[in-house]
Order: C-alpha cells, then structure tokens, then sequence
C-alpha cells in the first residue's frame, strides 16, 4: 500500500526558518509550495536544495498580505499538486520601534503581512482541508507573542493575534480531522538576528536559560512534528521553541 504523498504550502519559505522547514519537508518527500515576496535568488536557492532531497518543488512569488497574493498561492498549488495538505504560515516582516516613534504605516505593514496574511491563507486552506476531512496547519508565533517585548508593540501583537486565531479555528476545524497549532520561537540564528550588534545579542543571551540561540532546523523539527500523521490528536496548542526563554 503506498503511502500518500502530503503537499505543504511554506509562505516566506526562500530564508531562514522557513528554508529550514521547507528542507525537513523535503527529506521526508512531501511535494512543496515555497513561497517568496521578492528575493528569487533566495527561493531558488531553496528549491533547488529541496528538488536535491527529491522533493517536487514549485516557486510562488506572492504578497501573502494582500487576497489577490494569497489566491493566486493556492491556485498554483492546486494547479501543480491538486490539493493542500499542510500550511505553514511562516511569512514575517519587523518594523521595530518604541510606539511614541511607530508610525501608523509601520504598525499596519506588520499586522497586514503576519497576521492578516495568516488569516487570508487560512480561509483558503480550510475550504481545501474540510472537505478532504485532512489538514495541518501550523502557524509561526513567537516569544514576543507569548510575553511581549519592548519597541516592537506591531509584531507581538501580530504574533499573540496568531496565538488566538489558532486556538480559535482549532475549535471550528477539529470535527473534520484538521488540526491548527501554533510553534512560538525563541532567539534563532538568521538573517534577522546575525546583524544584531554583540552587545545585544549578549544580553538577549542572559534571558536565555540554555544560553545559546536556537538553530532554524529545530523550528523546522517543530513544526513538522505538527504536520505529521503521529500529532493528529493534538490541536490548539502553541509550542514554545525557545531554549526556556518564556518560562
């Protein structure tokens, strides 16, 4: 009997944790969807190390806070593969700052991108995933959501947002065998964090019980442990990968 093959749709898949998590799909030969905004480079980059581990791999370029974005995402993956199994909302953008100095638009482009874009993905996804009565979805929260954190009010709040409408559709799409969970990350060595300057990462470090940052391949083993068949009773929750930090 062959095992079926799972389609996963990665948005902001080119860099980072979500090369991470489109490369740990592809070992385990899960037909992918890599989603970029703009760095083609990056995404082919990606595609190119998943078709390596035998993946089929197809590259949407798509603005993911915007309908249209998100529409023409899932059209090409039903196009190319027939169905969504897994989606992983993954895309994130920061524009920090304290809030006496945050302007409207920055607060705006944060939550459009990474919550609205989630939620855009999700309606999509669960039309797909109800009525084959099978899904994972899985979306990308963080620390900040969980505790918050100082000069970036737009970005932990789309991240507790994320939180909320996980354990919400949990509670609408359980009774068709599909399931929504949340993966919370701590301080994760890319791009984003390496231009850090020393001085600030050393003090992040202190908050850190395991005093280390964590590595993209262990959100990735987060999140795929989600999507697999073994988590199918595990709905709503949100998993903090994040070496202690928000204990």
């Amino acid at each position: 009997m062959s095992q079926t093959v799972r389609t996963a749709i990665v948005t902001g898949g080119s860099r980072g944790i979500g090369r991470a998590i489109c490369k740990h799909f592809a070992a385990e030969g899960k037909n992918l969807v890599i989603n970029y905004a703009g760095n083609l480079q990056a995404a082919e980059e990606t595609a190119a190390e998943c078709r390596e581990l035998g993946a089929q791999v197809i590259l949407v370029q798509a603005d993911v806070s915007s309908a249209a974005g998100c529409e023409e995402l899932f059209a090409k993956a039903q196009e190319a593969f027939k169905t969504v199994d897994i989606l992983v909302n993954n895309a994130g953008i920061t524009r920090d700052g304290l809030i006496l100095r945050m302007s409207e638009d920055n607060f705006d482009e944060v939550i459009n991108t990474n919550l609205k874009g989630a939620f855009l993905c999700m309606k999509l996804a669960s039309r797909i995933m109800m009525k084959q009565r099978w899904g994972r979805i899985i979306n990308m929260s963080s620390v900040a959501g969980v505790r918050g954190n100082p000069g970036q009010v737009n970005y932990s709040a789309s991240k507790a947002g994320l939180i909320g409408i996980t354990k919400s559709l949990a509670k609408e799409l359980a009774g068709r065998s599909v399931t929504v969970n949340a993966v919370a990350p701590g301080m994760i060595e890319t791009d984003m964090t390496g231009v850090l300057p020393d001085a600030v990462k050393d003090q992040l470090l202190q908050g850190i019980p395991m005093a280390r940052a964590g590595k993209p391949e262990e959100i990735a083993a987060a999140v795929a442990f989600f999507a697999s068949e073994e988590a199918g009773y595990i709905t709503g929750q949100v998993l903090c990968v994040d070496g202690g930090m928000a204990v």
